[in-house]
């Protein structure tokens, strides 16, 4: 897409599933990239594919997204090597299933630091000198956890509402002064999130999609200047749904579809 070729967009969260297949995506349509995450090794790793394969300018930010000072530290570095981030790709976050009560608090309010404190964090960084330009772009990856509380996911599915609706009224302030903001909710993909999540033994019911095909409707819908996408008709479905329904329902339904995930004593 020519919408993209020439720019420099940061992906954070590369190094795996959805955060890997943008990076692919973005290079393939020209951009240039700046890829953050935790392992170096894997960062150089997809680092030297991209430019053997693409030929783009490719460069790689180690970086902990859980420590506090990281999104600081990455605008930083940027600014240090003279770059200009014309696209935010916000992918990095993770899910932990079980009950509230029982997991870690600690893990609980790192998810909280990596998916809602960083995000917004970089937004806000490197949202400024955008507006400056009146020109960028920016897509927060939210979740079809966004549209109602998710038991056994409480956590999680409260992040990533917060990550819709501050993406929804970022979008509306910006959309005037030149800068595109939107959020991707996609629902159940091929990454490693379930892994992380502790979910990996157990599968959900429903279509699941791949991360080139949910990134595919992301930035298409991002170029249109949409301020937020719910990705495959299944998902779409299912969130309108959600809408006619009450609250009380919704969260009910969610209860019995992700009770499998509850631990046991």
């Amino acid at each position: 897409m020519a919408e993209w070729q020439g720019q420099t967009a940061l992906v954070t969260g590369a190094s795996y599933g959805i955060g890997t297949a943008f990076a692919h995506k973005l290079a393939a349509d020209g951009a240039h990239l700046i890829l953050t995450a935790r392992s170096r090794d894997r960062l150089e790793a997809l680092a030297d594919e991209l430019r053997r394969q693409y030929g783009i300018h490719v460069t790689s930010i180690e970086a902990d997204l859980a420590q506090h000072e990281a999104p600081q530290l990455i605008f930083d570095e940027v600014q240090r090597q003279g770059l200009r981030v014309d696209v935010l790709i916000n992918n990095a976050g993770f899910g932990a299933a079980g009950d509230f009560a029982k997991l870690s608090l600690d893990r609980q309010l790192e998810m909280i630091q990596v998916n809602v404190t960083a995000l917004v964090a970089l937004a806000h960084l490197f949202v400024q000198p955008m507006l400056q330009r009146r020109a960028g772009a920016i897509l927060n990856v939210s979740s079809t956890a966004a549209f109602q509380g998710v038991p056994y996911f409480a956590v999680y599915s409260a992040t990533k509402s917060f990550i819709l609706i501050f993406s929804e009224a970022l979008w509306a302030e910006c959309r005037d002064q030149g800068v595109r903001v939107s959020a991707l909710c996609p629902g159940a993909t091929e990454s490693n999130f379930q892994a992380v999540a502790g979910t990996s033994k157990r599968k959900l019911r429903g279509k699941v999609q791949t991360a080139e095909e949910v990134v595919a409707e992301a930035l298409d819908a991002l170029a249109e200047g949409r301020s937020h996408v719910v990705t495959g008709w299944n998902n779409k479905l299912m969130v309108q749904l959600e809408r006619l329904a009450s609250r009380k329902t919704a969260v009910s339904a969610a209860e019995r579809l992700f009770k499998q995930f509850a631990i046991r004593d």
